[in-house]
């Protein structure tokens, strides 16, 4: 069976150190292209939001949820709630097993995040920013939500580059071969049989649907409709897009090791990514739902 050999991209952009200082050695220090993600999708969803706030006519009353000048203290509240919310929500989610240990529940260099725990993290940020400034959590939501897709699309980009979740096994042209599935058979050995095979680079396809797609279906929304004089519409577009193309994806995405199919029918499963994304296809549904059923807001003169 052909496969494309996986591309040899090193998964730390640069690495400074070990640095000798005050008789200690610091480091070696690497900024990997992970963190780099993280990275670029704040401070490019943020140059994005502070576009859509500038847009006043297209919110309701024709105010924005909060000032541009805002948006540097909100991304401070974001970014602890998807480190924070993230990692937790890998432990919780995926290895449950690491509550034994406290310290390593907090220890996120040696890697494992979770989107959902990540998603459930900027949400409780968000609320708490809303509650503490006043202002409508429902269009600060909105806010969020149009923006979000980028950080999907570089994470995923970042994922495929550390070569981790990959896809299933297949046979299509261009089927990857992923070195590091040989690794993960030391500690799994029932990857062993699949050593050189190739799969799915199911990476780049959330890339595309999670990230380009739901970005562009987002934007349309946002631009070319008043989808943000009733506030909760992107929100509910974000969760119920989300939660379909994930759930679409992780039909060739390889479960998560360790864990498998959390419900087996014959060859087929049901994932645990599969199984949280069903709460959120249900809460975008109820905010299209509440949103649909308010009369847009014209701005006020």
């Amino acid at each position: 069976m052909l496969a494309l050999p996986f591309p040899a991209i090193d998964p730390a952009l640069f690495t400074l150190g070990p640095i000798s200082m005050f008789g200690m050695e610091l480091g070696p220090f690497s900024l990997r292209w992970y963190a780099l993600a993280y990275i670029a999708g704040l401070l490019l969803g943020r140059v994005y939001v502070n576009r859509m706030l500038l847009a006043e006519a297209r919110w309701p009353g024709g105010k924005p949820p909060v000032p541009v000048e805002e948006t540097e203290n909100l991304l401070i509240w974001m970014t602890l709630g998807v480190v924070l919310g993230g990692r937790l929500g890998y432990v919780l989610f995926y290895s449950p097993h690491l509550l034994t240990d406290p310290a390593n529940v907090f220890a996120m260099w040696k890697g494992g995040m979770s989107f959902h725990g990540g998603m459930l993290g900027v949400i409780v940020a968000v609320i708490l920013y809303a509650k503490r400034h006043k202002v409508s959590l429902l269009s600060l939501g909105d806010a969020i939500a149009i923006a979000a897709p980028i950080g999907l699309f570089f994470g995923r980009l970042a994922n495929f580059i550390n070569g981790e979740l990959w896809g299933r096994v297949t046979d299509v042209p261009w089927a990857i071969v992923f070195p590091q599935v040989e690794l993960y058979a030391r500690a799994y050995p029932e990857l062993a049989a699949t050593i050189g095979q190739g799969r799915h680079p199911s990476q780049l396809y959330e890339a595309v649907l999670e990230g380009l797609v739901l970005f562009l279906v987002l934007a349309h929304l946002a631009w070319r409709t008043d989808a943000l004089k009733k506030p909760g519409t992107l929100i509910g577009t974000f969760l119920v897009g989300y939660g379909l193309a994930r759930a679409f994806c992780e039909f060739f995405r390889m479960p998560d090791v360790g864990i498998g199919f959390d419900f087996a029918f014959g060859s087929l499963g049901i994932s645990r990514g599969q199984l949280l994304c069903l709460p959120m296809i249900i809460a975008g549904g109820l905010f299209l739902k509440y949103a649909q059923g308010a009369q847009p807001k014209e701005q006020t003169t």
